[in-house]
């Protein structure tokens, strides 16, 4: 070995044997002894009895260890339970330089491996062991197996160096395991396994190269679906916000141009908080906001609705505290994502309004339980019971079903499956859609 490769050889600390295993061991080198000393030696009667009695004793404790493994499966598999937890735990932000390396880092003391490295399609993105120094974060893949690993999506076991892609006398490795990271059909990378001799290749370091590759594959899929869901919320929200200019932009616009003559400075007072609406319909673009600042936008909404249709035909009831069991809770304060109640507002506003008459729409909140409900209602023409059971369908994009699916996706994305959305109508009478969200008042109040 030279200078350097010496230098290179990281000093290993092998995985703490379980305690059984090393009793079992001194049980056995203790009974041989003790049988031997008793064929051997001519000693007293007491000396041969107590020596028997040891023999025994370590016989008994050999047999209980042969006759139930299980304390010693235990162990072993709660080793590797923690093992994977913190594989999982170090790939909370993804599998970058610092995460690959910190995984390889984990994985190469409980393994016979020399070194362990984990690549992208391109390049190393960590290596730990024998030759690290010469295999740096960002340096390319040097050996043709890992790129055909990559290429074919095999796993590969191989022993040899020239194998492996490597020069036959100029390396201590001498075998390898190559595991495809995949996501769905797709190789992302691999994880690999370089051992000093083939002979260490044993059907438990393979078990443990799949498996650890397969949790680094899931993991890695798990990862993306998180991104794509966030990516999707967003982009649903941005729709949203997109979807709100050709519903009354230019009725709003048309209303306050009317005004202008007949009134104004009621004209002066809507161009202003129109500026005020729009502004704050593009800044609403993070994941939550306060309660309050969602019905402050929902009102100043309806405002431009109500200088429109007039008030002889729109109004708003706004009642968050009308619940004995939110007389103390800081409702206004909880946080929600933007674009939750405007949309179900717009909706009432556009499809409830009678022909002739008025539209009355409220707000309210109430608890139940560690639940708190926000219900939109209003007292117009209601829905038949076909229209009622089709607006929430995948199938629905267009019109009341796109926002009123889109806010009940969005609520599903952020509270997860507890979160629910209920329609109630009848034809002639009103709607009332109410949105269940789960232990927000447990969350809010700590």
């Amino acid at each position: 070995m030279t200078n350097d490769e010496k230098r290179q050889t990281v000093t290993r600390h092998p995985s703490v044997m379980p305690i059984e295993v090393i009793a079992g061991f001194i049980a056995a080198v203790a009974a041989v002894f003790m049988l031997w000393f008793i064929l051997s030696n001519e000693q007293s009667l007491i000396i041969v009895v107590l020596t028997g009695l040891v023999f025994a004793l370590c016989l008994v404790v050999l047999l209980m260890l042969l006759l139930d493994p299980e304390p010693v499966r235990a162990r072993q598999t709660d080793s590797m339970l923690q093992l994977s937890s913190s594989l999982v735990d170090l790939m909370s932000e993804g599998l970058d330089n610092k995460a690959a390396n910190g995984i390889c880092a984990k994985l190469l003391p409980n393994t016979s491996a020399i070194a362990v490295a984990i690549t992208d399609r391109e390049t190393i993105l960590g290596y730990v062991g024998y030759l690290e120094a010469e295999n740096p974060s960002g340096r390319a893949i040097r050996t043709q197996a890992t790129r055909d690993t990559i290429e074919d999506g095999n796993i590969r076991v191989l022993y040899t160096a020239e194998e492996i892609g490597l020069p036959t006398n100029a390396t201590m490795i001498q075998a390898a395991i190559i595991v495809p990271l995949r996501v769905g059909h797709e190789v992302r990378g691999t994880l690999k396994f370089y051992y000093r001799k083939a002979k260490q290749i044993t059907e438990t370091q393979r078990s443990i190269a799949q498996g650890f590759g397969s949790l680094i594959s899931t993991e890695l899929a798990a990862i993306e679906l998180e991104e794509q869901r966030e990516l999707t919320t967003v982009m649903e929200l941005k729709m949203l916000q997109n979807q709100i200019n050709p519903h009354f932009l230019f009725n709003t616009i048309n209303t306050i141009a009317s005004l202008i003559r007949t009134d104004p400075q009621k004209a002066r007072e809507l161009l202003r908080e129109f500026a005020v609406f729009y502004r704050s319909t593009l800044e609403n673009s993070q994941d939550l906001i306060e309660f309050s600042r969602e019905v402050t936008q929902t009102q100043r909404y309806f405002m431009f609705e109500v200088a429109r249709f007039g008030e002889d035909r729109l109004e708003l009831e706004v009642d968050l505290w009308s619940d004995d069991a939110l007389d103390d809770f800081p409702v206004e304060e909880i946080r929600v994502p933007p674009f939750l109640l405007q949309p179900l507002v717009e909706n009432s506003v556009k499809h409830a309004m009678p022909a002739e008459g008025k539209l009355t729409v409220y707000i309210t909140a109430s608890a139940d339980g560690q639940d708190l409900l926000v219900k939109v209602a209003d007292d117009g023409v209601g829905m038949t019971e076909e229209t009622r059971q089709n607006i929430l369908h995948p199938e629905s994009q267009t019109g009341l079903g796109i926002a009123v699916k889109n806010v009940h996706d969005r609520m599903c994305g952020y509270y997860g499956p507890d979160a629910e959305m209920c329609v109630e109508s009848k034809l002639g009478e009103g709607t009332a859609v109410t949105l269940r969200f789960p232990n927000i008042l447990i969350e809010e109040s700590d």
